[in-house]
């Protein structure tokens, strides 16, 4: 079968005939249908991320944002059938250890991430293996175009997670959204749908016109503003900052705006992973986040029983993760988005559906 092949950090990825995945004994083989394309996997492809302990292989296939149909059933999978329309998280749980035995699979012990590890194929390919399926896979309603959920892996589900669940954003409330790639504009649609007053913040205008159409009411470009933070400040009441403040890009100069944005007794989140530039670790004010009991929250993927939520706020017309898609490729394609992602020259969330 074909598939999108890692040959080294920055080096040119190709596109490859690989031997078919084999199917465990609690796992599935899923036909691919759509992937996203995902800027993790351009971290990846460029080497990012060793100290976290994630240091792809030559010979790996990526993709972890996948949609699919079941084509094959290993003999301890129940749940599951052939022809089954499906989605997992990126971040593949056992389901017996502490954390998913509370409801939080998506911080597993043993999780695998899927498309970043030899031992756990991608979907950069017409087939891809899921293990533990009775845990990790998710039934997506036929009703459901593929593309349109194919961020649900990551983007979109890490920032529902984030804005759902990790922080407390009600009607009303202030939420600025610092950075407008993929993930940020689901974090901006997520906080409109719940009623939050949401402001997005980048440097491209075609993002925050983007960002608009998702549902925020105001926006700021950082290159047309002396201090970003006081900016997204001037927006709320008597310049007190904002109740929760995002950041969707893991630059430096972003999580501290984000962290300056914040009113006293704000809530920051991050969901932006960083670059080797800042190598994982970046400063923030201590003290003024002691001082005025400002919070910090990580967010990491989804569990599997959250997707639910998803679906049924799609059903409901609260939200459109599809609103979010607005490019989509063949497998062929890949490398050239993967490209284009390193010059961010690519807006929303690109899917690739022809396998």
């Amino acid at each position: 079968m074909k598939a999108v092949v890692f040959q080294g950090a920055e080096e040119p990825l190709e596109v490859q005939e690989v031997d078919r995945p084999d199917c465990q004994e609690h796992g599935v083989v899923v036909e691919t249908e759509a992937c996203g394309i995902c800027r993790s996997d351009w971290h990846a492809w460029q080497g990012d991320w060793d100290w976290i302990g994630l240091m792809p292989t030559e010979g790996l296939v990526f993709g972890h944002e996948p949609v699919g149909r079941v084509v094959e059933v290993g003999s301890g999978v129940e749940r599951f059938s052939e022809g089954d329309l499906v989605t997992n998280p990126f971040n593949l749980s056992d389901g017996t250890c502490p954390y998913c035995r509370a409801g939080r699979a998506n911080i597993c012990e043993k999780s695998v991430p899927m498309g970043f590890v030899p031992f756990q194929q991608g979907a950069f390919a017409e087939e891809y293996p899921v293990r533990n399926a009775e845990q990790n896979l998710v039934t997506v309603p036929e009703s459901v175009d593929p593309a349109e959920v194919a961020g649900l892996g990551c983007r979109f589900a890490t920032a529902f997670h984030g804005i759902v669940h990790r922080v407390d954003v009600t009607a009303g409330d202030w939420v600025a959204v610092h950075g407008c790639g993929g993930v940020g504009l689901s974090a901006v649609h997520v906080a409109s749908a719940l009623g939050a007053n949401v402001i997005a913040v980048d440097v491209i205008p075609d993002k925050l016109e983007l960002a608009r159409e998702l549902g925020a009411v105001e926006t700021v470009d950082p290159e047309s503003v002396q201090d970003v933070s006081q900016a997204v400040k001037g927006f709320t009441e008597m310049s007190r900052g904002v109740d929760v403040s995002v950041d969707a890009l893991g630059i430096a100069e972003t999580v501290r705006n984000s962290v300056d944005s914040l009113a006293p007794g704000g809530q920051h989140l991050q969901i932006g992973m960083t670059t080797s530039e800042e190598g994982g670790e970046v400063s923030i004010p201590v003290d003024t986040m002691v001082t005025e009991e400002r919070e910090f929250y990580g967010s990491y993927g989804m569990p599997p029983h959250e997707y639910d939520e998803i679906f049924k706020m799609m059903d409901g017309g609260k939200i459109d993760p599809g609103k979010i898609v607005t490019e989509t490729c063949s497998l062929e394609d890949v490398p050239d988005v993967m490209d284009r992602l390193g010059e961010y020259d690519t807006m929303g969330i690109p899917v690739c559906t022809e396998f």
